[in-house]
């Protein structure tokens, strides 16, 4: 008799740890604090965010949609008001290489799984791949301060976040994240300039 579905999820997971244990046999323990999450990175807030002189906020805000817009977002939020922005877009994640990697990584599990259990146990060789994801961006805005800690209505700071979220053929969610490639961020801010000069000469 075939084990339900949910058993045998829970039986590849229970082997993938008994892998991981294997693997890391002879290992030193883990410090103290190699469960605690990092602060947030100075560096990585640098790499978000920049100053803006010469334009006020509700024009850097349309700028920004402009840019959004450009490269297929959709406006989720738009709150001016606040000086946020939301948007989203959704596109394919399959990978063959990903779907390579699943196909030898199954096959492995399943060897081991009849391994441990022998007769008990009958898998049914599924094989779960990334197939769809989301990207949500975050703009945020607010006036640059003077020397005398005073807003200043002709100069804004801006900082863009961006995070990623994945399902797999099944609609489980595999993984989330947030976006840290420098490249990525320069590259929207390179936009962003160009969407800024079109936005003052319009107005």
């Amino acid at each position: 008799m075939r084990a339900p579905r949910a058993t045998r999820h829970g039986l590849m997971s229970a082997a993938l740890i008994a892998l991981a244990f294997l693997s890391a046999g002879g290992c030193q323990t883990l410090p103290d604090n190699a469960m605690e999450l990092p602060p947030d990175s100075l560096k990585l807030r640098q790499l978000q965010t920049r100053r803006v002189e010469g334009i006020d906020e509700k024009a850097l805000l349309a700028a920004s949609v402009g840019v959004l817009q450009d490269l297929g977002f959709n406006v989720d939020e738009s709150e001016t008001k606040l000086g946020v922005i939301v948007a989203s877009k959704n596109r394919s994640a399959v990978d063959t290489a990903d779907i390579a990697t699943s196909i030898v990584t199954t096959a492995a599990i399943e060897i081991l799984l009849t391994a441990l259990l022998g007769d008990h146990y009958s898998g049914d060789g599924d094989i779960n791949y990334d197939a769809t994801q989301a990207i949500r961006i975050s703009v945020v805005t607010r006036p640059a301060l003077d020397s005398s800690g005073q807003p200043r209505q002709d100069a804004q700071v801006i900082r863009v976040t961006i995070q990623r979220q994945v399902w797999d053929d099944e609609g489980n969610l595999t993984h989330a994240e947030s976006i840290e490639d420098p490249e990525v961020y320069q590259k929207f801010f390179d936009r962003l300039s160009k969407s800024i000069f079109l936005e003052l000469q319009a107005n």
